[in-house]
C-alpha cells in the first residue's frame, strides 16, 4: 500500500514538474476539451501535446474518451488531492516548528544572555 501510494506520488509530482502539461491541467479545470483545442495555444506538434497527454493520462491526473472521430480529455483531480494531503502532513509539521520558534521569540529578551555570560565569568568560584 505505501509503495503504491509512492508510486502515486512519484508520478503526480513528475507529471506536474513540466509547465506544459501544468498549463493543460489548468485547461481542462475549465471543462472537458479535445485535443486539438488543448494543442491550440501551444507552439508544438499534435503528436508533441499527445505524448504531454499521455504523462498526464499514466500518473492519473486526465481521462481520455473517444466521441466518434473526436478524443476529449477530463480531468481527474484526485491525484493532486493525493498531492496536497502528502504535502499538508509536512505542513503541519513546519507551522509545528515555526509556532515553537515565536513563542521562543516572544519570551526572549535581548541582552538577556549576554548579561548571564558576563555575571558567570566575574564570579570567582
Amino acid at each position: 500500500m505505501v509503495k503504491y501510494r509512492a508510486e502515486s506520488l512519484d508520478s503526480t509530482f513528475a507529471a506536474l514538474a513540466d509547465p506544459t502539461r501544468r498549463s493543460i491541467l489548468e485547461r481542462l479545470s475549465a471543462g472537458d476539451s479535445s485535443v486539438t483545442a488543448l494543442a491550440e495555444p501551444f507552439d508544438v506538434s499534435l503528436p508533441a501535446i499527445s505524448k504531454q497527454l499521455r504523462v498526464l493520462e499514466r500518473a492519473g491526473l486526465l481521462v481520455k474518451e473517444k466521441d466518434g472521430r473526436i478524443r476529449r480529455c477530463k480531468l481527474e483531480a484526485q491525484p493532486m488531492k493525493e498531492a496536497v494531503d502528502w504535502i499538508a502532513q509536512y505542513r503541519r509539521f513546519w507551522e509545528d516548528k515555526l509556532e515553537s520558534l515565536a513563542s521562543y521569540l516572544e519570551d526572549f529578551t535581548p541582552g538577556e544572555d549576554d548579561q548571564e555570560t558576563e555575571d558567570s565569568e566575574g564570579e570567582k568560584p
